[in-house]
């Protein structure tokens, strides 16, 4: 028996079970299950350790000199006709291949689209034009543990009695800094009591960020570098937001240093569902779900589960694979291929915005975005040769059992805001959240949206992280 039927029988004989109990029985059991899985997290809350070690590193080339360049460097992103020229050699020497009829995205992106894309690439996206876009707001690089790290600082416009407060959001794979662009003005400029000062590195690996010289960089690499980044920049206290692989950097931030990390705003929430209460939620939530904790908005999400939680998330796991364990490899023709890098990345902005987009002919991709957003993202992958040290973040981050490393068994205790956006690809309940989170400011079903929730939604995610941090200055004020 496979792992799938052995879930299913177990579905299937709670189900009939629970229909045989009479109505005094059940509410017992239902009670009695609650129970014993509100105790087993209690006790899992008291053993965790509340902080998880900062550590130390060097990802430079060669050994770890005695003392570091701690100075902050202008950056302008430049292009050349040198580059636009090699890009349009390569497109034009591509050789596409014939999909199969009516397959539209359920194979992969569609070449009959695909040559659409790669026409208006070839003959009207102007990259010296947005290179100008991505210089709008203002550049920096500075070296941390041997690496150059590239980030935006964004200062706000700040009104009359408006304090104004740090913000540090981390993007994730396959986006980059860009996919804060339009979230930026409505966070800097606000009608709120708080407005922000916004920081968005790269991932050390990412974009204009150097790439680790040396094996191990994860997560918690990650969160410790952009912690000497803000401590470098001079914020003792700030805010960080977060999704994808942003969302474990932020979180292993708030881990690491609580007493810095005024809040946590995530627009991909990660709880640990592993619990005896948790599975017996899953079990019991379908038919009663008001009795664990979860709404008529979780249970539409979260069942069938088993197609929800197993088989989709089989469909469009098949990259974490690859990028788990052999990520040089596939990347080499990705590195040399700018239409199969866009195919590849594009791909994702496709199904993970929607995966009902994966029915549609031309993937929905510009339902939500733009070709120019979208190439932009691209060509700042393909101009810095960063698609391979980005791929290989999973390997480092999953090559040992993700699930009894410190930070997945390390609750988070600073104010937390989390936003469920219904296409993303796995949903939380908030009876869940409470598993890692220990202090939920802000929950917030959000209407519409999918995993690029900044990039797709950027109004409704400006306005869940001013109301979360809205509510957490509040009360610290009190």
């Amino acid at each position: 028996m496979g792992f799938e039927d052995s879930i299913m029988q177990t579905f299937e004989c709670v189900k009939e079970t629970l229909g045989n109990l009479d109505r005094s029985k059940l509410q017992l059991l239902v009670l009695s299950s609650a129970g014993v899985g509100a105790v087993l997290c209690y006790l899992a809350w008291r053993q965790s350790p509340k902080t998880i070690p900062i550590g130390d590193g060097w990802w430079g080339a060669g050994e770890k000199p005695s003392t570091e360049d701690k100075t902050i460097h202008r950056f302008v992103v430049k292009t050349s006709v040198e580059e636009t020229e090699d890009l349009h050699r390569r497109i034009d020497q591509t050789r596409f291949t014939d999909p199969l009829e009516d397959s539209r995205f359920n194979y992969g992106f569609n070449s009959n689209y695909l040559r659409r894309v790669v026409s208006y690439w070839r003959h009207q996206f102007d990259w010296e034009k947005q290179v100008k876009v991505i210089n709008q707001y203002p550049h920096f690089k500075t070296k941390i543990e041997g690496i150059d790290v590239h980030f935006i600082h964004v200062r706000p416009v700040q009104k009359a009695g408006q304090t104004v407060l740090p913000l540090m959001m981390v993007h994730g794979w396959p986006g980059s800094f860009y996919e804060f662009y339009k979230i930026i003005p409505l966070l800097t400029k606000t009608d709120s009591d708080v407005v922000f000062e916004v920081i968005c590195p790269s991932i050390p690996g990412y974009g204009y960020s150097e790439a680790p010289h040396k094996k191990g960089f994860n997560t918690l690499e990650a969160a410790r570098i952009f912690h000497k980044l803000m401590e470098r920049l001079g914020f003792t206290e700030f805010y960080v937001q977060g999704g994808d692989w942003g969302a474990f950097i932020t979180n292993n931030m708030a881990q690491m240093k609580p007493e810095c990390v005024r809040g946590l705003h995530l627009n991909m929430v990660i709880a640990r569902t592993d619990s005896l209460g948790q599975l017996l939620s899953l079990v019991i939530g379908r038919y009663l779900p008001f009795l664990v904790g979860f709404t008529k908005e979780d249970v539409r999400r979260l069942y069938p589960y088993m197609e929800k939680n197993i088989y989709d998330i089989l469909r469009e796991s098949g990259y974490l694979h690859i990028q788990a364990t052999k990520p040089d490899t596939a990347g080499c023709g990705l590195n040399d291929s700018p239409v199969g890098l866009a195919a590849y990345i594009l791909e994702k902005f496709s199904s993970w915005t929607d995966l009902g987009n994966r029915d549609l002919e031309d993937g929905g991709l510009e339902r939500k975005f733009s070709l120019d957003d979208l190439l932009t993202n691209v060509m700042i992958y393909w101009t810095t040769c960063s698609i391979i040290p980005s791929m290989r973040f999973y390997k480092e981050n999953l090559k040992k059992d993700f699930k009894t490393r410190v930070d997945r068994v390390t609750s988070v205790y600073v104010p937390t805001g989390l936003a469920a956006f219904p296409d993303e690809l796995l949903h939380c309940p908030r009876a869940w959240a409470g598993s890692r989170f220990a202090d939920v400011r802000s929950f917030t079903y959000m209407p519409r949206g999918g995993h690029f929730a900044a990039f797709e939604e950027p109004q409704l995610m400006a306005q869940d992280i001013i109301q979360f941090v809205e509510k957490v200055e509040s009360k610290s004020h009190k």
